[in-house]
């Protein structure tokens, strides 16, 4: 079981995450900030590249590998994570769908 902290501000997709990653076995924390994410110390950190205080380098540089999810359409948000250094950054659609496996892919390293 790995600690998975999601900074996601959508309340319904970040009860999504809760619902699928916590059935998959992994104990989750949902939170609003940057701040809080790097305080929590994560084995793998989601995070919402649209979230008002997200701070992607930061987070990057904050030891647990970071998965981020955008909206298909906003190619800036996808490249901020990239950018940032995140080890994974799906649209928002492949995370619904795939989120068990994305996570566990970034858990074998």
């Amino acid at each position: 079981m790995a600690r998975v902290v999601a900074l996601a501000p959508d309340l319904f997709f970040a009860s999504k995450i809760d619902a699928t990653l916590t059935a998959a076995g992994h104990e989750v924390t949902v939170v609003g900030s940057t701040g809080d994410a790097l305080a929590a110390q994560a084995d793998v950190v989601v995070a919402d590249l649209h979230a008002p205080d997200l701070d992607p380098a930061a987070l990057a540089a904050g030891g647990a590998p970071v998965l981020g999810f955008y909206s298909h359409v906003d190619e800036a948000a996808r490249d901020r994570g990239r950018d940032a250094g995140f080890a994974l950054v799906v649209p928002r659609s492949r995370m619904a769908r795939e989120m068990p496996e994305l996570v566990a892919g970034l858990l074998a390293g």
